[in-house]
């Protein structure tokens, strides 16, 4: 099971106490203070891990706690720290803080790692308070508490390219023949419900990324269908291929409530270079050919004929691709 949210409760460890103690050896009745200071309580780190796919773990235990620092001992020792927690997720996870919705941290890359909940400071025993007017302190602190929160966790997948189209546009279709990828077919609406990777190979050495994400239906970035769900997996994205059916009444229309999609739910996804992909069309005739000719949105905006079926313009989109991806490299 894909799952892609989570929300958990993270708090550190906390001080240990320091304490009030002095000397008491033979021959030394009135030895000074030797209190030691109290422990650090431990941090909550998370690190983003390449091995880990989903936030499935976060399902079935919500709660990390770090441990709390030892107290003070007497002969000036310190008590021992807390051990601290790490907390592994997959890489493209963001951290938010739940009730305000801040952003805490963006974890992208393998081995990023951050302090989420800090652990209390351990308080002073009554060694630290001597001095010369006062050399037999009976003062030590409670150790501090340490930082307790809500958090949220969103994973965006990582992926070159994005494809993004309405129910049943062909995407996990594409995505099978041009990858190993494996996904569900089938000639219903919604078939993805989880979004799938797939590498592309593009020549003898290089390969790419491809997102199939699950279909959009206009009106998506407020909630309808299943979109909503997954709009932001395309975000972490470099290029955005937009499929539509050379089938449908009106490509071009179909193209502009996807733009219009993405628009609404975030518009800076739509100054990402992007291709249109025209799919299924070996089921066009000649007259679907003439009409796809009119989808002219931009120079700068590719529109290509595919069929996964009969393989027509697949090497022409997976150049295209890649061409893309080089371009956006540069800038």
């Amino acid at each position: 099971m894909f799952i892609d949210q989570a929300t958990i409760v993270v708090k550190a460890g906390r001080g240990g106490n320091g304490i009030v103690s002095f000397r008491r050896e033979k021959y030394v009745p009135k030895g000074g203070p030797d209190g030691g200071t109290g422990g650090d309580g431990g941090d909550v780190t998370f690190r983003a891990d390449e091995q880990m796919t989903t936030l499935m773990d976060f399902r079935y235990k919500r709660h990390y706690t770090a441990q709390n620092g030892e107290h003070g001992k007497g002969a000036n020792k310190t008590g021992k720290n807390g051990s601290d927690v790490l907390v592994r997720v997959p890489c493209g996870t963001t951290i938010k803080d739940a009730e305000s919705n801040v952003v805490l941290a963006d974890l992208v890359n393998n081995a990023d790692s951050v302090v989420i909940a800090r652990g209390g400071k351990g308080g002073r025993g009554n060694a630290e308070f001597a001095t010369s007017t006062n050399q037999a302190p009976r003062k030590a602190e409670q150790g501090l508490p340490g930082e307790e929160k809500t958090i949220q966790l969103e994973l965006k997948l990582l992926a070159d390219v994005g494809l993004v189209g309405f129910p049943n546009a062909g995407k996990s279709t594409l995505i099978s023949v041009i990858s190993a990828a494996k996904p569900k077919i089938a000639d219903y609406p919604f078939t993805t419900l989880i979004p799938n990777l797939g590498i592309v190979r593009y020549g003898e050495y290089k390969s790419f990324v491809v997102a199939d994400m699950p279909g959009l239906i206009e009106g998506a970035h407020l909630g309808k269908g299943l979109g909503i769900m997954f709009l932001r997996h395309i975000e972490r994205t470099r290029v955005v291929v937009f499929l539509v059916e050379c089938t449908s009444d009106d490509p071009a229309a179909d193209y502009k409530t996807l733009v219009n999609e993405l628009k609404s739910f975030k518009k800076e996804l739509l100054d990402r270079p992007h291709i249109i992909a025209v799919t299924k069309m070996d089921l066009a005739d000649s007259a679907l050919r003439k009409a796809i000719k009119k989808i002219s949105p931009g120079r700068s905006i590719p529109v290509i004929p595919i069929s996964a079926v009969s393989g027509e313009g697949l090497k022409d989109l997976i150049h295209e691709m890649w061409k893309k991806l080089k371009v956006k490299s540069t800038l």
